[in-house]
């Protein structure tokens, strides 16, 4: 499972972020999964479940967003529909995709000392 190694990078870079901020606490962080990514999301939970305690993300909650995949004509910009063939209608090009195939780290709730 390549889930727990995501882990561990997710919470390292987690980790550096924090120290840069002198962040006291991790509360949440918010990581987007497209549905492309080969990520199984609650592989990727329990993994984070597993792996956070003793770290800098221990009692930190994990909020997963899950975005669809999209896809466009690289010619025409023309969006394709969900269950389409990927080749433009109009154009005919091979479809490109737009989104649906990341793993992003969008967001850490953190506690830093007023400054």
């Amino acid at each position: 499972m390549h889930e727990y190694s995501l882990v561990a990078a997710l919470i390292e870079r987690v980790a550096a972020e924090a120290q840069a901020h002198g962040a006291s606490r991790i509360a949440r962080v918010h990581v987007r999964l497209g549905e492309l990514s080969g990520v199984d999301p609650s592989l990727l939970s329990t993994a984070y479940e597993t792996f956070r305690e003793r770290t800098v993300c221990d009692g930190a909650l994990l909020s997963l967003s899950l975005s669809p995949a999209v896809w466009a004509c690289p010619r025409c910009d023309a969006r394709l529909e969900r269950g389409q063939p990927l080749r433009c209608a109009a154009c005919g090009v091979p479809a490109r995709l737009l989104e649906g195939d990341e793993l992003l780290l969008e967001r850490i709730e953190m506690e830093v000392p007023d400054v």
